[in-house]
């Protein structure tokens, strides 16, 4: 794993996985610091380099009336207080060329959206901010096509980049994860995987994506086992109450025990290997 990229990311001399987790959406500093602080204190135990992850916009919503968020600044200013108030890094999502630039003055990594993945321009702008780049694998896209999408990163003049799998849509409302891939796309880039979204059940009647939380640790665990670099999780205290994506969020609650499974997991893989 390379997570060394990140000047300020502890514990980079451990033999774990390195963990991106938090809301999926900023909707207030309580909030925020109240998750950031939870993650901090588990991860610092287990020797987990932690990197804070929250939108400070959505842009990609079911429904015109869906939370997008609570102003563009005002969350960015949020993110960076995490940042300063825990001394660990951050990423957030951007949307448009004009996004990399503005979030690249608050946060430590520029997360492509999986459905924004082939927007050349957008990556591009992203890679010349210099910050790490991280590459959400399209739903629709095959493990050997996001070769192209790290190239765009790295001819950019930027070497620092991972990719993170979210799942392949092989049907209309449903996700599934082919770890078969995991091995192909470490040959571009370190791997994450997005153990939340992978549960997603997008595109419900109701406009609001529904779940499977109940198969995050089944998840978590076989992503480990296949390898992966890194594991991506949304939280959240109140997953039922959280204005993005509650349907499949892991409730804080449950944060501390799935990451010492998965500590112990990786510590089993390792000595296999």
């Amino acid at each position: 794993m390379d997570v060394t990229v990140i000047p300020q990311i502890k514990h980079t001399d451990s033999k774990n996985f390195f963990l991106l987790s938090g809301p999926c959406a900023i909707e207030g500093e309580e909030m925020a610091l109240r998750i950031a602080e939870k993650i901090v204190n588990v991860t610092d135990r287990l020797k987990i380099p932690y990197v804070f992850k929250g939108s400070f916009k959505k842009a990609n919503r079911s429904r015109v009336d869906s939370f997008t968020g609570i102003g563009d600044i005002k969350a960015l200013k949020i993110l960076r207080k995490v940042s300063e108030t825990f001394k660990v890094p951050t990423i957030t999502d951007i949307h448009q060329e004009s996004d990399a630039d503005m979030a690249a003055e608050y946060v430590d990594v520029l997360q492509i959206p999986a459905f924004l993945v082939r927007q050349t321009d957008l990556i591009v702008a992203a890679a010349k901010t210099g910050k790490v780049v991280n590459l959400k694998k399209g739903q629709f896209m095959s493990p050997e096509s996001m070769k192209h999408a790290v190239t765009k990163v790295t001819d950019s003049g930027n070497d620092r980049v991972w990719i993170t799998d979210r799942g392949t849509m092989f049907g209309y409302q449903d996700m599934v994860v082919d770890f078969r891939g995991i091995p192909t796309m470490k040959q571009y880039a370190p791997v994450v995987l997005d153990v939340t979204h992978s549960l997603q059940q997008p595109n419900q009647a109701s406009g609001v994506t529904g779940g499977r939380p109940e198969l995050i640790n089944t998840m978590a665990r076989a992503g480990i086992a296949a390898g992966v670099d890194g594991i991506f999780m949304e939280t959240h205290f109140d997953p039922a109450q959280a204005k993005s994506d509650g349907a499949n969020m892991l409730h804080l609650d449950h944060l501390e025990r799935l990451l010492t499974h998965l500590t112990a997991l990786r510590e089993t893989v390792n000595n296999l290997q």
